[in-house]
């Protein structure tokens, strides 16, 4: 999940927030739902670019049934992580704003997972630059927290020492600078447009546009 905040906070956050210690028993559902429905949407050797990509997790995960791969992220040291734990696998990785791919593509899909697209402030651009990755109605995979995640999600970030400082119909604010939203299947719609949303756990939704 990348951040706006400074690299090592960040880093840190990250480290904390994949360690299943600190997740919440809907937290660890979603992600789990999240792995098997993405899955299950990728075809067979699809060639997949991944925007928010952060330490490769989720390429890395899928690597077996992908054809060569890519994932975008703006923090370098996430991108290094990336190199080492995928090393040998089908997928590289390109510093870059999700709002600017410098990548023509085509590709077959074009995911952002685990509500990295709640953290970002330019979503129309992330949106605009996966329809131009992957042209094909359908291919465009997008999973974020729904509002029946807040208790979850204050749970959570307590847990990673993040405190929690506000939280609004769109969003929770806490320290750091951090600000993750969730989304309605009515706000999803407004800001996607047509789009197929399938539920992930209790507290997410997966939009396929």
């Amino acid at each position: 999940m990348p951040l706006d905040n400074d690299a090592a906070y960040a880093d840190g956050l990250l480290e904390r927030a994949l360690d299943p210690s600190t997740q919440p028993a809907d937290i660890r559902e979603f992600l789990a739902d999240e792995s098997s429905k993405v899955r299950e949407l990728l075809p067979p050797g699809a060639r997949v670019v991944d925007l928010g990509c952060g330490t490769g997790r989720h390429l890395m995960a899928l690597d077996a049934q992908l054809g060569a791969s890519v994932g975008i992220d703006y923090q370098m040291s996430y991108l290094r992580e990336a190199q080492r734990a995928c090393a040998g696998a089908r997928c590289s990785f390109v510093l870059a704003n999700a709002t600017a791919v410098p990548l023509t593509g085509p590709f077959d899909a074009a995911i952002c997972l685990t509500n990295t697209w709640g953290t970002m402030s330019d979503r129309s651009a992330v949106l605009s630059e996966m329809r131009r990755l992957s042209p094909d109605r359908g291919t465009r995979l997008l999973t974020v927290y729904s509002p029946e995640s807040i208790e979850a999600r204050r749970v959570w970030y307590a847990n990673m020492g993040h405190g929690v400082l506000r939280t609004t119909a769109d969003e929770i604010i806490a320290k750091g600078g951090f600000r993750s939203a969730h989304f309605s299947k009515d706000r999803l719609r407004e800001l996607i447009g047509f789009c197929q949303i399938h539920a992930i756990g209790q507290v997410g939704y997966l939009a396929q546009f």
